[in-house]
């Protein structure tokens, strides 16, 4: 069988090598999901509870090995790594808390003679490719609400993180859930199309890039499979001047540089009320400055390699075109000599004399940069947030809740913040516009792309 290596943004060495699965492969593991999923289907909505439930214990006793893992795989930090077993755990106990109302039957007015109900069925398998940044929460997302709502689910997730798969097997399979109705595949870019193709797959969900996503969904538009695309965001972050300085710094920052920048809701640009530009811009670079960068196994540093070359390579662009067209950074990254450690240390940067002509303030950058420009109104920086391609999330900083509700009625996003940034939470949709992608996850909306309604209208009286 071939294989294909992991190989770790800590050192550049080969991590693990995982078998890379073919024709084969996958017509075994699509039979054994269309077979098995007939009759996960069947079980009520209680006993599937059970399993995930089950799940849960399991996960969670694998914490540690699954924590040094992700930081081997992906590059973050290994006190930080714990909290995304956590962090999947609280968000699995969330579906799992909605998961009868949203899956219960819906019954409609009563009509003397009849009987009318809407129910909620499974699609079948569902088909789950998501991103490494966070790759045991966005997996999750789909993979959770899947199987409560009586699909089968095949895993195939990123050649960053395969480990991430594996893990999540002996977690279902530890829990006693019915062989075939969730399994992996590890798979190259053709194949995984191929999958995607087959007529027993029902629903792919994605996340990924904007461009990954255009070729997923002219792939599935061959076969009219349903597809769910988060494709991430430039997300922006508007500072007022009416409240708590340095309660917004820290939060900004940590938005902007946690997971090394590697997040699709992080905060990556921002916009400040003029009178109090400079001291919020003074005491973000203060704290910017404190950052430990190094390897992501010793547990005081907290700002680790990013995960791939490529993606440095972006953020070293940006950072540099932006400077050539008159941007000022307020960062010297000698202040953090561990960047000769290799390609994919960046220091984390701060860009100010920034603006929209700049590719730092309008693509996605994905690393631990962040731009930071002057507005005069909160009509200037509505029409700037407002101002890309993207629409995940966007977050407002004030004491004004009228302000924060107005403004945010005319945002473009699919998740708007106060005082809050780069969270979800489980009870409310998950989604985005624009080139971020459509469809949803997580709440009792997100069940709704992973079933299709059924009527029933039974006549009971002749």
């Amino acid at each position: 069988m071939n294989k294909f290596k992991i190989i770790s943004p800590v050192d550049g060495s080969v991590y693990k090598e995982c078998p890379l699965h073919g024709a084969i492969d996958i017509e075994r593991v699509l039979t054994k999901a269309a077979k098995a999923q007939k009759l996960w289907k069947n079980l009520s909505i209680a006993d599937r509870k059970g399993y995930i439930e089950k799940f849960v214990k399991a996960f969670e006793s694998k914490k540690e090995i699954i924590s040094e893992e992700l930081s081997w795989q992906m590059g973050r930090p290994i006190r930080f790594s714990p909290f995304e077993v956590d962090g999947t755990i609280g968000r699995v106990n969330g579906v799992l808390n909605l998961a009868e109302s949203s899956l219960s039957d819906v019954f409609v007015e009563e009509i003397s003679g009849f009987d009318r109900f809407i129910r909620k069925e499974p699609l079948g398998i569902v088909f789950v490719v998501p991103a490494w940044n966070y790759p045991y929460l966005i997996a999750i997302n789909t993979i959770v609400p899947a199987l409560l709502a009586g699909n089968a689910v095949v895993l195939k997730h990123s050649a960053q993180t395969p480990l991430v798969a594996e893990r999540f097997a002996e977690a279902f399979r530890d829990a006693g859930l019915p062989e075939g109705v969730f399994q992996y595949l590890h798979l190259n870019h053709d194949d995984t199309a191929n999958v995607i193709r087959d007529s027993r797959i029902d629903f792919v969900s994605f996340t990924g890039s904007v461009s990954g996503g255009h070729h997923i969904q002219k792939v599935a538009a061959e076969s009219f499979v349903g597809v769910g695309l988060e494709l991430g965001g430039k997300d922006p972050a508007y500072v007022c001047d009416d409240a708590n300085l340095d309660f917004y710094v820290e939060n900004l920052v940590d938005g902007a540089f946690f997971n090394s920048g590697q997040s699709c809701c992080g905060i990556e640009r921002i916009y400040v009320k003029d009178n109090i530009f400079d001291r919020f811009v003074e005491a973000y670079v203060e704290l910017t400055k404190k950052y430990k960068l190094g390897n992501p196994l010793n547990k005081d540093t907290n700002l680790g390699p990013v995960a791939k070359r490529g993606g440095a390579e972006v953020v070293k662009s940006q950072i540099d075109s932006a400077l050539k067209a008159g941007a000022k950074a307020l960062i010297n990254p000698s202040l953090f000599p561990e960047t000769e450690m290799g390609y994919n240390y960046l220091a984390p940067q701060v860009l100010i004399n920034v603006d929209h002509s700049m590719d730092v303030m309008t693509e996605e950058s994905f690393g631990p940069v962040v731009g930071i420009m002057k507005v005069k109104s909160d009509e200037e920086a509505l029409a700037l947030m407002n101002d890309s391609a993207y629409g995940l999330t966007a977050s407002i900083w004030t004491e004004d809740h009228e302000k924060a509700l107005s403004i945010g009625n005319k945002v473009e996003t699919g998740t708007w913040f106060m005082n809050r940034c780069d969270y979800l939470d489980p009870y409310l949709a998950w989604t985005g516009v624009k080139n971020t992608g459509r469809g949803c996850t997580l709440s009792s909306i997100g069940y709704e792309q992973l079933t299709r309604p059924k009527s029933y209208h039974l006549r009971t009286k002749i």
